[in-house]
């Protein structure tokens, strides 16, 4: 996919409602998404959970998985993308957490999920990114880089 449009299509072509899961992106995934007319009819909410506590208070994200694998990890995304799906009406979860800024090699690293409920199925995939440039623009960047990602990961998931 090359555009936000065409996630959209997407997403009402299969009858899919989308939910959010956001920590570093803060609702720019979600946001992108509601810049499309018809947007309505493909989101169901989004979770804006930037703090630990919000995290495991909204989503249910378990404190030790945050202890074990740090708050940027592939283990906290699929954690929040399971929340997400659990406390909504969508049958499709995308989530983020990572470091927009950082003095070190996690400089621009995002860690997004893709989780899915269809019928009595549920799956999840995840991956680690590194984006490059400053803050607002690795935020940016890392929401337009999930939305487009959606159909791959609903492929995957979906054949699993």
């Amino acid at each position: 996919m090359q555009s936000i449009e065409q996630v959209v299509n997407f997403l009402s072509k299969y009858g899919l409602r989308l939910c959010t899961a956001e920590s570093c992106t803060a609702g720019l995934i979600a946001s992108l998404i509601a810049d499309v007319p018809g947007s309505g009819a493909v989101l169901d909410c989004g979770f804006v959970t930037y703090s630990p506590e919000a995290k495991q208070r909204c989503l249910g994200v378990d404190p030790l998985t945050i202890e074990r694998f740090g708050l940027t990890s592939e283990e906290v995304a699929q954690e929040m993308a399971l929340g997400a799906l659990k406390h909504s009406n969508a049958d499709i979860a995308l989530a983020n957490t990572g470091l927009a800024e950082a003095e070190d090699e996690m400089d621009g690293v995002q860690c997004i999920a893709c989780a899915i409920r269809l019928d009595q199925h549920q799956g999840i995939v995840s991956e680690t990114v590194k984006f490059n440039g400053v803050r607002n623009q690795v935020r940016h960047d890392a929401a337009r880089y999930a939305l487009l990602q959606l159909p791959y990961y609903y492929e995957r998931l979906r054949s699993a």
